[in-house]
């Protein structure tokens, strides 16, 4: 069975004339993610870009700057611009994890989300335990209403879901922790997106996800630290399970 869902492709650069440095680094970075841009290849020279894309050599060299920053490319004389290994880019730079978001949810970026979210959010729920104050808690009231009063809206379902997990890594008075969760939220916006598509398939799946979450509400709140590390695991593991299944059913 296939697990993954093609990616979205990249958008293309034709008939591009007078983008804007912005749109014309997330053309080109997203082309790179996709993988319609190889490691090793070259970016298109100055005169070729300046013909798709119609802007200065100035706008041209922010461009090339901007993406060499993200460990994306890497400018060698006499040789040109050139892709680099995936191994080389700033994964957690939040333009690109909003660029490969745009791509689509496949296997792969789902498993390592996952992965990225278990080695941080229990332990950010733990100090939360142990460090939240009363406007961390209201805010975290705040977004659990949002999600049970959702009703059949997957979007706003989603943000609230996002919200209550950027509540705890406030919470946790770790800035290392929210910086996190602030740089990868478009992302986890996505996959709380893709678990909302599968959560609402079942009525009842809901009313877990939403307990699950309210489970991590209540060990904050009680400043049970290994609690709220347990019912945070419960909660990634459930929410992988559902992400998956929406990849899978794609």
């Amino acid at each position: 069975m296939n697990t993954a869902t093609k990616r979205k492709p990249a958008a293309s650069p034709a008939n591009s004339r007078m983008a804007g440095h912005t749109q014309i680094v997330a053309i080109l970075g997203s082309e790179i993610l996709s993988g319609t841009r190889q490691p090793g290849s070259r970016l298109p020279s100055p005169e070729e870009m300046f013909s798709t894309f119609g802007v200065s050599r100035v706008v041209l060299r922010e461009v090339t700057r901007t993406l060499a920053a993200k460990g994306m490319v890497k400018s060698k004389t006499k040789v040109g611009t050139l892709v680099q290994p995936s191994g080389n880019w700033n994964w957690l730079d939040p333009e690109v994890l909003t660029w490969r978001s745009n791509l689509g949810l496949d296997q792969g970026f789902l498993d390592h989300i996952t992965q990225l979210r278990m080695a941080v959010e229990p332990a950010a729920a733990a100090q939360a335990a142990r460090n939240r104050s009363e406007h961390d808690l209201a805010a975290m009231r705040g977004a659990l209403k949002g999600m049970r009063t959702a009703g059949g809206d997957h979007d706003v379902y989603a943000q609230a879901d996002l919200e209550f997990h950027v509540a705890i890594g406030a919470a946790s008075g770790n800035p290392l922790f929210r910086s996190l969760t602030t740089s990868t939220r478009v992302a986890l916006f996505k996959f709380l997106r893709a678990v909302v598509e599968s959560v609402y398939s079942e009525e009842h799946t809901l009313t877990i996800s939403h307990a699950k979450h309210a489970k991590v509400f209540e060990a904050i709140a009680a400043q049970d630290e290994d609690s709220a590390r347990a019912a945070m695991i419960a909660i990634l593991e459930h929410g992988h399970i559902h992400a998956t299944s929406q990849i899978v059913g794609a």
